[in-house]
């Protein structure tokens, strides 16, 4: 493996904004702007602090989220070490961490699932706009397996507290979000109120966007537009004299947005329902939780004058209790789940053929606990058994059933060697049932431009995890970092075959045809990599503080026949400056990607380019801290970018140089 030590910088000078969502996550701006505050993971059963987990978890903030911009929540995590966005399109770009991305990496909203097709294809967009969020957690380790063998790479749940799950300080609270972008004359609007009336909290949140086609350094990257609006209300009975409290929201989404690499678009839509209900027990039991989804999702592809090719369905619900155990001897903390998923799938139109209608149930039952050996050391473990059934009719045309039950594990160690000084090794070993396409896929799908086909008898991948990790908080320094490696058996891959095929699979040999052939093989492979992210207080006073960040990242993966795993991300490196205070936060970043030459069979090298942004946010009224001014440069060096990620990357540019102008009012 090369020796590419990676780093590149964080977005710097961010505030923490009140997000009447959660009213226990107020701050007090009364205190120094540059003081810490503790940061809870509340993807981990007993919501843990980022800094007491064996595995480095991440979160990132409202604040952070507006500055990303962009329409899906892939961009808002692009700063985070170890995830890079897949970036088919504006409205279709799922996070990918340490290279896995789709069916490895559990994309959650509040804890349920998104319930989409986004594992489809790489074409179809993920239901959840970056402005309905109020945070963004990622977490790994033994804590992702209460939520499935999908999360090998690790958990993203975003989090908008549609159902609120604490009672609000203030009786009403509103926040109010609007933005321009010129790289693409973008508006933006979206708000939120959030009330309190007895035992009742109430939520209510909606937004708009209108994107229209993203200028390039090299021109307008056609039907690259992006149109959408949604939103939700909920609320939660919180019973008197107690913690318990039940909840619900209604939450419907809506966009329309362009293939780049084609002439298609997409008119995407879905209405769900969550409930997320907490009852407090007694005794040596100390709560059950009980989260439910049930989710009628559906998109369009469709031509320029409308007319449509396919219509893709998906109903889902999914439910998800766990009983929560106080302290029992020498266990600090014990949770016990069970798990039950429901999926119907189907295709109508010119894709049809591409997968036919399918099914699939998953019931899982699961454990996760944490030791105390010492103070000094501490220790996670999860355990995880699932029974996946899955149905569907392969290119054979018999329909076909497939049962797998897969079993999982994880331990994880923390230990704190000084103080601000912790080092962490988790290892765990999980088995993952095939995906719906990688089954039984059988034809051509116009959207990645690709016709493929599954195998039905392909057996379950395992994943065999190490990773160590560090963590050093001194002074006006901290650093985090992690090495890790992954151990595939029988990894699920879609292999290119150098053919291309007509919409009727007659395929032959070179690029004469319009869709390339893809199939879905399986053979050991080895992914492994660091990531890390440092920072250095330059200088603090009661005035601000100045500081410096480094952050970095790489990731390497083969298969087992010496080929290079497709589309993994390069190297990046990089570095920034930034001024934090109650007036004025400022900052910028360079970011340098490397060139991606370790690419897959019949795939092409992608270029190196520079990410340079820049911010500076401004609270101009001493008596509102909650108005804020905001400008954000983005890709201010005009660079060509392509991602290495990207299924369609030697026909779609990312966007050129970007100022982004942001309001932000909130009055709680």
């Amino acid at each position: 493996m090369k020796a590419k030590l990676l780093a590149s910088t964080l977005l710097v000078g961010s505030i923490t904004v009140a997000t009447g969502a959660r009213a226990a996550d107020k701050p007090d701006t009364s205190t120094d702007a540059a003081t810490p505050q503790q940061i809870i993971v509340t993807a981990t059963p007993f919501h843990s602090s980022i800094d007491d987990t064996p595995a480095i978890p991440a979160k990132v903030d409202a604040e952070e989220i507006r500055r990303a911009g962009g329409a899906s929540i892939a961009e808002a995590l692009r700063d985070v070490p170890g995830i890079s966005a897949s970036g088919f399109a504006e409205g279709a770009s799922r996070p990918i961490i340490r290279g896995m991305d789709a069916n490895r990496v559990r994309l959650l909203e509040d804890g349920t699932s998104i319930s989409d097709v986004s594992d489809i294809g790489p074409d179809h967009g993920t239901p959840i706009d970056p402005l309905s969020a109020q945070s963004i957690e990622v977490v790994r380790g033994a804590a992702a397996l209460r939520y499935g063998s999908q999360a090998i790479g690790g958990v993203v749940n975003v989090l908008n507290d549609r159902v609120p799950m604490q009672r609000f300080s203030d009786p009403l609270g509103v926040e109010i979000n609007d933005s321009y972008t010129t790289v693409n004359d973008s508006r933006e609007a979206s708000g939120l109120i959030n009330g309190q009336v007895g035992n009742f909290a109430l939520h209510a949140d909606g937004y708009y966007r209108h994107a229209d086609d993203y200028d390039t350094p090299l021109g307008t990257q056609a039907n690259s537009f992006f149109h959408g609006w949604g939103g939700a209300l909920g609320g939660s009975y919180f019973i008197p004299d107690s913690n318990s409290h039940l909840g619900i929201a209604v939450t419907h989404y809506d966009a329309q947005y362009g293939i780049p690499s084609d002439t298609t678009f997409i008119d995407m839509r879905q209405t769900k329902i969550m409930t997320r209900d907490v009852i407090e027990l007694g005794g040596a039991l100390k709560s059950f939780n009980l989260d439910g989804s049930y989710a009628d999702y559906q998109h369009q592809e469709k031509n320029p004058d409308g007319s449509v090719n396919t219509t893709f369905k998906n109903k889902e619900y999914d439910f998800h209790g766990e009983l929560l155990i106080n302290p029992i001897g020498f266990i600090s903390n014990l949770a016990l789940g069970a798990e039950y998923q429901h999926r119907d799938f189907s295709a109508i139109g010119e894709d049809a053929s591409y997968l036919e209608p399918a099914t699939s149930d998953n019931i899982a039952g699961y454990l996760f606990s944490e030791i105390d050996v010492a103070p000094k050391f501490h220790l996670e473990a999860s355990g995880r058994v699932e029974n996946v059934h899955i149905t569907g009719t392969p290119l054979s045309d018999v329909f076909t059933s497939r049962d797998y039950t897969p079993v999982s594990g994880a331990l994880g160690a923390l230990y704190t060697v000084t103080p601000g000084v912790k080092i962490g090794l988790t290892g765990s070993t999980t088995g993952r049932a095939p995906a719906l396409t990688e089954l039984f896929a059988r034809g051509g799908h116009d959207g990645p431009q690709t016709y493929e086909t599954g195998d039905p008898n392909l057996k379950m991948e395992r994943a065999n995890s190490l990773e160590l990790s560090l963590r050093v908080n001194k002074g006006p320094f901290s650093f985090e970092g992690s090495l890790y490696s992954t151990w595939f058996n029988n990894y699920i891959y879609g292999d290119l075959t150098g053919r291309t095929c007509d919409d009727g699979g007659n395929c032959v040999v070179g690029d004469s045809e319009e869709l390339r052939e893809v199939f879905y093989l399986q053979q050991g492979a080895h992914f492994r990599g660091v990531e890390g992210q440092a920072s250095l207080d330059l200088y603090k006073s009661d005035s601000g503080t100045l500081k410096a960040n480094v952050l970095g990242d790489y990731t390497r993966a083969t298969l087992d026949d010496g080929n290079n795993v497709p589309r993994i991300p390069p190297y990046r490196i990089g570095g920034g400056l930034g001024w934090k205070s109650k007036p004025v936060d400022a900052g910028f970043t360079l970011i340098h990607y490397g060139r991606q030459d370790d690419y897959g069979v019949f795939d092409t090298p992608t270029a190196s380019y520079n990410e340079l942004s820049a911010h500076i946010t401004v609270r101009p009224f001493k008596a509102y801290p909650g108005i804020e001014l905001s400008v954000v440069g983005q890709n201010l060096t005009d660079d060509v970018q392509r991602y290495a990620t990207a299924f369609n990357k030697d026909l779609v540019m990312q966007p050129g140089r970007s100022v982004r102008f942001v309001l932000h009012v909130a009055t709680f």
